[in-house]
C-alpha cells in the first residue's frame, strides 16, 4: 500500500521521500488503532453508589409472624340495671284473730248445725256446716270451743237434756274426724232451757234443735 502511494506521488527528492514515507506510516498506524478500537465490544457501565459515610445502616431483624388471636366478644349494648332490693312485706294483723271473744261469737263466724225432730244425726246440710267450721278452727289453731247441744220445748227436761248432749257430741265427733284436736273441744247440753227463738211453732222449734259453737278462748 505504501509502495503504491509512493509510486503515484510526483517525483520528489530522496529526503522528501523518506519524510513522506514516515508520515504515511504514522497515518496508517493511527487508522489501524482507531479501527481496532471501534471493533472492540463495549462493556456496560456499572453504576456504583458511593456509601453515605454520614448514615448508619441498621439491619432489621426478620419480623415474626404472629398468630391471629381470637377476637373478644362484643360488649353488651343494653345497659345493666342495678339490682333492686325486694321490699320486706310485713304480715298484716289479722282482724279476726285480734277481735274480742264477744265480737267473734256475735259475728257468726262459726255456724250452728240443725237437726230434725228427735234426731241427733247430722244430715248433709249439717255436715257441710260443721266442715266449714273445721276449716276456721284449723286456721285459728289456738281457739278453744264449746259445742252446745239444744232441743225444742217439746218433751221432758230429762229427755231433751240427753238428746241435746247427743247432738253436741255428734258435732264434736265430726270435727275430730276432720282434723280438729279433741283437746280444743268441750261439750255441754242445755236441753230446752235456753231457746234461741221463744216461739211455740215449728218455725221456732226448728231453730232451737241445734249444735251451737261458742269460742271460749284464743
Amino acid at each position: 500500500m505504501v509502495s503504491e502511494l509512493m509510486a503515484s506521488a510526483p517525483s520528489i527528492s530522496s529526503r522528501e521521500r523518506t519524510m513522506y514515507r514516515k508520515t504515511l506510516h504514522i497515518v496508517i498506524a493511527i487508522v489501524l488503532v482507531v479501527s481496532a478500537a471501534a471493533c472492540k465490544p463495549r462493556q456496560p457501565k456499572v453504576a456504583t453508589t458511593p456509601p453515605d459515610l454520614g448514615t448508619t445502616t441498621t439491619t432489621k431483624p426478620p419480623e415474626t409472624v404472629r398468630e391471629a388471636s381470637t377476637p373478644l366478644p362484643p360488649q353488651p349494648t343494653t345497659p345493666i340495671e342495678p339490682v333492686r332490693e325486694t321490699p320486706i312485706v310485713r304480715p298484716v294483723a289479722d282482724a279476726v284473730a285480734s277481735s274480742p271473744l264477744d265480737d267473734l261469737n256475735k259475728s257468726g263466724l262459726l255456724k250452728p248445725a240443725f237437726f230434725v225432730v228427735d234426731s241427733h244425726e247430722l244430715n248433709d246440710e249439717g255436715r257441710m256446716i260443721v266442715s266449714a267450721n273445721a276449716d276456721v278452727l284449723k286456721k285459728y289453731a289456738t281457739w278453744q270451743i264449746t259445742v252446745e247441744g239444744h232441743a225444742d220445748e217439746r218433751g221432758t227436761a230429762e229427755y231433751n237434756l240427753a238428746l241435746a248432749e247427743k247432738r253436741a257430741n255428734a258435732a264434736k265427733t265430726y270435727l275430730v274426724s276432720l282434723g280438729v284436736s279433741p283437746d280444743r273441744l268441750k261439750v255441754i247440753s242445755y236441753g230446752k232451757e235456753f231457746p234461741f227463738d221463744p216461739g211455740h211453732d215449728e218455725s221456732a222449734w226448728s231453730k232451737n234443735r241445734r249444735a251451737h259453737f261458742v269460742i271460749t278462748a284464743k
